[in-house]
């Protein structure tokens, strides 16, 4: 009672003569294979996506376009010049001066004899001489009455507290 042909065409394998070498050879092939077209099917894909985001890309650098704004606004009269230290760039060098300068005047700051009297006023003084005073368009409108003031008005108006209703 020896158990042989358990599986059902194992029998028709081991007579084909193909060893087991070879079966699995075919089957990393087959793999491959397929690996293979999966890889070309994607790429194809990435190419047809890069192109929609492309032109999309396109048409949102076309909305940002601000160039016709431009010629719209007015000209100024004097263009500003920026300050030196804006435009060069922070080495070594230039930031070792930058910082020796800067602790000569603060140096000079706090031997002040006004700033040693009172800072802050000193510090509003300066602020005052060297800004330039801006008219801001958001100007300090009348306030309206606020409810308390209306209460108020109210209760001087009817010093009595009943009122008569005139129809």
């Amino acid at each position: 009672m020896g158990l042989t042909n358990l599986r059902p065409g194992s029998a028709n394998k081991e007579s084909s003569g193909r060893g087991n070498f070879e079966r699995k050879f075919d089957k990393k092939l087959r793999f491959y294979a397929k690996v293979r077209d999966t890889v070309v099917s994607l790429a194809a894909r990435k190419e047809i996506g890069k192109k929609k985001r492309l032109r999309s890309r396109q048409k949102k650098m076309k909305a940002y376009d601000l160039s016709t704004l431009g010629e719209s606004l007015p000209e100024l009269s004097a263009p500003q010049k920026l300050p030196h230290a804006i435009n060069s760039k922070l080495n070594c060098k230039s930031r070792q001066r930058l910082v020796e300068k800067e602790s000569k005047r603060l140096a000079a700051v706090l031997n002040h004899p006004s700033f040693q009297l009172d800072p802050l006023s000193a510090i509003h003084h300066h602020l005052e001489s060297t800004q330039p005073i801006q008219e801001s368009s958001n100007q300090k409108k009348p306030l309206g009455k606020t409810r308390k003031e209306k209460a108020k008005r109210k209760k001087t108006k009817h010093p009595s507290g009943t009122r008569s209703m005139d129809l």
